[in-house]
């Protein structure tokens, strides 16, 4: 069982972008909307982020970086912490997930999860 000490929560909200996709080259563009809120009981920032993005050909692939947006967010108890950013599949449904890691004020390092998420073209999917 986790120390509720450390524990971060994440939400996403996927939107489809006509306007960027283009299906006859299979490329079919996404934005997501994270928000990140501090659930635990201690203060902690984002230094990095790590993406698994899986098409519907079960092609992967992994995204790892520092911050989200350029940015490395210190969150306290209670905090949140929302951004918008995107991304381009193969097929037109995929999905996320991944792991930003954290540390916490006590110098603690821990990982919160980000729960899979679908990304999907509208009317693909019934």
């Amino acid at each position: 069982m986790a120390d509720s000490k450390y524990q971060i929560t994440v939400n996403s909200v996927t939107h489809f972008i006509p306007d960027q996709s283009d299906e006859a080259e299979d490329r079919y563009v996404f934005t997501y909307t994270i928000t990140i809120t501090n659930t635990g009981r201690m203060t902690a920032q984002l230094i990095s982020r790590h993406w698994i993005i899986t098409d519907a050909n079960q092609s992967v692939q992994e995204v790892r970086g520092l911050g989200v947006i350029g940015e490395q967010p210190t969150l306290k108890p209670g905090e949140s912490f929302e951004y918008t950013s995107g991304t381009a599949l193969s097929t037109p449904v995929g999905t996320m997930r991944g792991s930003y890691q954290m540390v916490a004020e006590n110098g603690e390092k821990f990982d919160a999860e980000i729960p899979e998420f679908l990304l999907s073209m509208p009317r693909v999917l019934h």
